[in-house]
């Protein structure tokens, strides 16, 4: 290949970049379509020409690539954070007074406001400009790698517009939302109706359903749409705050919300909702809040995170939608940890573009507490993708013909007892051997709430059930191909496909397992504060449940279901069967950040930070905090009047630091 040739593939490139970028993200095209697709089919037929000149971030490679035989493990070098939710202005006002604390003195905060998209998060690493890597979001610590997916999305830049003035890091991590407008998502659904194919449900599920093909030709076809909100980490980027950072992002060529506004006050805050929800159903997408973020990322280090979200950012989400209509009959579902809970099924109504036939009553105290009864006119709601509630009856439109609903004094499903703890508004069956219960935690595990395992979704687990193939979650490492071949419905190729599924989750994590066994209390949060403290399930297990307890956010009901769980005889027979299964479960991923791997105790009173102060730093760098001195400790910071704790620290050799030490640690750490 020539140097002519070599300079004109280069380019045609930044040309078609350049115009792509005003076409999609700017709305503003300077040139016609034909006059694109003139450049666009020279520089295809030059990259036929010269195949070893085709590179990963030119255009012609949105088109697609070839099938995948299955997507691989993404890890986040940074977790990927939920965000704490709020309903209403008090919420607000709740919001800012708890920084205001954290803060201890009255400071005038501004925020940055934007649309909370109702799609898919994922996250795009670049690298000297180019597009390496997009992911998912997964459980917020591993997504799956959908790159090829993602380069097919027009608005996702593969190079990023390097200018003189902008810099650019050597690696930046952009996050932001993948969704589809409501325009194509109502033409991809009169196009599959024409194809005689189903029907997605709404345009988040289209999206995620899109980006999860194996073949990126078909996720090319999709009417994909991205805008960017956050990076990874501030660092690298030179912005003081999120509305700078959202005008950086733009720069180099992403796509951003042009309902970003800065709010000076929490007061403007409340007035940009206000106006949000009179322009939501103008948009052409989807959005089921607002996002409220407290603008200075020098705030956003004081603040730091919970272990699923971060303090200085909220979702506040609008109001749900409701309508009315008629409680035709209530059943008693008993769940995987046997709470038994009213079901109504009502006359079909549409709510929100969506038709509601079921609903939940929650418990028998809310039952009693709404004076519910059988054949009432109830006003229903549902909001985003929230099972949907009953809020009350329509007590005017009683006719005398209705009736009480009668909580069961057995179990609905195994006729065994039933219990109310003191304190609890649960009503439980206490058999552990219920069928009910042994369904849902194996829907649980095999559920996206769970592994995740691809082809397993509710009615096939329950049909494995009903044939004995499947009797505990071991039982799912120990199926055959030709065993789900011969079940109604399946096929060859069906049952090739999910057992294909499950050895990609033989080896699952310990976050990841100690979540899907659905044991009491133990969820996403949870299970990732007990991986950053214990290395295995067989160190997990032998801990006590004061050990516990001292893992700041595990409390004593916590610790002893846990404790409870990991030491039953069904548990230990369980992983008896689950290493025959040929099932690993691995460690925890180690944290990439400056005190990974180093566990803090804090002793005495600190002069110029309050403790829970200093201990969110240290989190926020990825060090860990406990309460008790142990072998486990790798540092112990003693302020004034520490007392013995330090001398037990002594005594076993601890690293010890004074205040003034700790405070100069953090400073190194973050001038990283």
């Amino acid at each position: 290949m020539d140097g002519d040739v070599k300079k004109r593939i280069e380019e045609l490139r930044q040309q078609l970049h350049a115009h792509g970028h005003c076409y999609y993200v700017l709305d503003t095209p300077v040139i016609s379509d034909g006059e694109y697709d003139s450049l666009f089919q020279e520089l295809l037929h030059l990259e036929e020409d010269y195949p070893e000149s085709v590179t990963v971030d030119s255009p012609t490679q949105r088109v697609g690539g070839k099938p995948l035989k299955g997507f691989k493990v993404a890890e986040h070098l940074y977790p990927m954070l939920s965000l704490d939710n709020i309903f209403s202005k008090q919420g607000l006002l709740d919001f800012e007074g708890k920084l205001q604390r954290y803060l201890k003195r009255d400071t005038v905060l501004e925020y940055i406001t934007e649309p909370k998209l109702d799609g898919l998060a994922v996250e795009l690493v670049y690298e000297n400009d180019r597009l390496v890597t997009g992911s998912t979001r997964g459980d917020g610590l591993i997504g799956e790698d959908i790159t090829a997916q993602l380069k097919t999305v027009p608005t996702i830049p593969l190079r990023l517009l390097a200018t003189e003035e902008v810099a650019i890091p050597q690696q930046l991590i952009v996050r932001g939302e993948v969704f589809i407008p409501k325009k194509g998502f109502k033409l991809l659904n009169q196009q599959r109706k024409e194809e005689g194919g189903a029907l997605f449900a709404n345009a988040r599920n289209a999206a995620a359903g899109s980006l999860r093909q194996l073949d990126p030709r078909v996720t090319a076809q999709r009417p994909l749409h991205f805008f960017a909100y956050s990076v990874a980490t501030t660092e690298e980027v030179q912005c003081s705050g999120q509305f700078e950072l959202l005008a950086y992002l733009r720069s180099l060529g992403f796509a951003v919300s042009p309902l970003v506004h800065h709010c000076p006050s929490i007061g403007d805050v409340g007035r940009q909702y206000d106006l949000l929800v009179q322009k939501r159903h103008e948009l052409d997408y989807e959005i089921d809040g607002m996002v409220v973020k407290v603008n200075r990322f020098s705030l956003h280090q004081r603040f730091g995170n919970t272990a699923r979200a971060p303090r200085w950012a909220v979702a506040w989400k609008f109001p749900a939608i409701q309508a009315s209509t008629i409680i035709e009959r209530v059943e008693f579902q008993v769940g995987r940890t046997g709470v038994v809970t009213p079901v109504a099924h009502l006359r079909p109504v549409e709510v929100d573009g969506a038709v509601v036939q079921r609903a939940t009553l929650h418990n028998r105290d809310e039952i009693n507490k709404k004076d519910l009864r059988l054949h009432d006119t109830v006003l229903v709601q549902r909001a985003g993708d929230v099972i949907p509630e009953v809020i009350k009856a329509v007590v005017e439109k009683r006719t005398g013909q209705e009736a009480a609903i009668v909580f069961p004094e057995r179990c609905p499903d195994c006729d065994g007892q039933l219990e109310q703890a003191e304190g609890e508004v649960a009503i439980r069956c206490t058999n552990l051997l219920c069928p009910a219960q042994k369904i849902q935690r194996l829907i649980y595990f095999a559920g996206k709430s769970g592994l995740d395992i691809e082809g397993l979704g509710k009615k096939y687990v329950e049909q494995l059930y009903s044939a004995g193939l499947v009797e505990d979650i071991a039982d799912f490492f120990l199926l055959e191909e030709k065993q789900l071949a011969l079940l109604e419905g399946w096929g060859a190729k069906s049952a090739h496909g999910v057992i294909a599924s499950i050895g990609k989750v033989k080896a699952p994590y310990l976050n990841t397992f100690l979540r899907a066994l659905g044991i009491r209390y133990v969820g996403e949060v949870t299970a990732e504060l007990l991986t950053g403290h214990y290395e295995s399930l067989g160190e997990l297990a032998l801990s006590k449940e004061k050990d516990l307890m001292e893992i700041e956010g595990i409390g004593p009901q916590v610790a002893e279901s846990l404790v409870t769980f990991l030491r039953s005889e069904p548990f230990a027979n369980l992983l008896v069967k689950l290493g025959q299964a040929g099932v690993t479960i691995q460690s925890p991923i180690k944290s990439q950040q400056p005190l990974g791997g180093r566990t803090f105790v804090f002793t005495g009173s600190l002069e110029n930070m309050s403790r829970s102060e200093a201990k969110q730093l240290v989190k926020t760098l990825g060090g860990k905090v406990v309460s008790a001195i142990s072998g486990k400790v790798t540092d112990v910071v003693a302020g004034e009047k520490a007392g013995g704790k330090l001398e037990k620290a002594r005594t076993l050799g601890l690293g010890l630091l004074t205040e003034e030490a700790f405070v100069g640690l953090i400073k190194d750490l973050q001038g990283r």
